[in-house]
């Protein structure tokens, strides 16, 4: 009787495992590259043993091999589908980051993001770790462990993969997260203009006067002052965004 049932039950974890096992690895938080993989490998591996019984009605074993790779296949596709759209939302901070740089005369700063780890605006690498940090903090990141567990009454395994609806959510996400960042960075878009516009007119005014030599040493300490200022709104911008994109995914 064991060399019947086992099969059928390594089948069903495997299911089990290879969407929670997708959305880990994407995931922000669960997800980094400074993450270790074992770490990763066996937060997997625990909480598809807790999401198992909350499964619901799992096909049973294909008697044909290449069933196989449809029913898993379509699990991995709405693991990484539901990570993606948690990821995209952090990219919001990237945005942010790279506006911010831009007006405040540090795009030429890099340096390497551990969260991709690619070079990128030392003030987006910043924000992707106070963001991260905070994520944390509020215990938001218990969201995106309610969205591996939900993600099965919103997408049953023995049903069809929503390609469709996927698609649509993750386009309106996209635009979501570009026009987060430019809210979280909207004073510095503010900033920018009215600083350039002046130093126009300074240079108007006086041609002979070396605008960029007076524009640096301004342009820093007031850019990081306007930062600090509005550092606290713009988490909280982010956060309720963050709150926003996890919803339809969370019942």
């Amino acid at each position: 009787m064991l060399d019947q049932i086992l099969p059928g039950a390594v089948f069903s974890f495997a299911l089990v495992f290879a969407r929670i096992g997708a959305m880990v690895m994407v995931l922000p938080v669960f997800g980094e590259q400074y993450v270790q993989v074992r770490l990763r490998l066996a937060l997997a591996i625990l909480l598809s043993i807790v999401v198992a019984p909350r499964a619901g009605d799992l096909p049973a074993l294909p008697t044909a091999p290449m069933m196989l790779l449809p029913l898993i296949g379509g699990q991995v596709l709405i693991g990484l589908a539901i990570a993606g759209i948690a990821r995209l939302t952090v990219t919001a901070l990237h945005v942010a980051g790279t506006i911010i740089a831009v007006q405040s005369g540090l795009a030429v700063a890099q340096n390497v993001d551990p969260t991709q780890g690619t070079q990128s605006a030392i003030s987006s690498n910043f924000l992707v770790l106070l963001g991260t940090t905070i994520i944390v903090i509020t215990d938001m990141h218990h969201l995106l462990i309610a969205a591996l567990v939900e993600s099965y009454s919103l997408f049953p395994v023995q049903g069809a993969v929503p390609v469709g609806d996927l698609a649509r959510l993750a386009t309106g996400v996209v635009a979501d997260t570009f026009a987060l960042g430019l809210q979280m960075a909207a004073p510095f878009l503010a900033f920018g203009v009215v600083f350039n516009v002046l130093l126009g007119l300074m240079n108007r005014l006086m041609p002979v006067m070396q605008v960029f030599f007076i524009a640096m040493p301004l342009q820093l300490p007031l850019a990081f002052l306007l930062f600090g200022l509005t550092i606290g709104f713009a988490i909280t911008i982010f956060l309720d965004g963050f709150v926003a994109a996890l919803g339809p995914l969370i019942p």
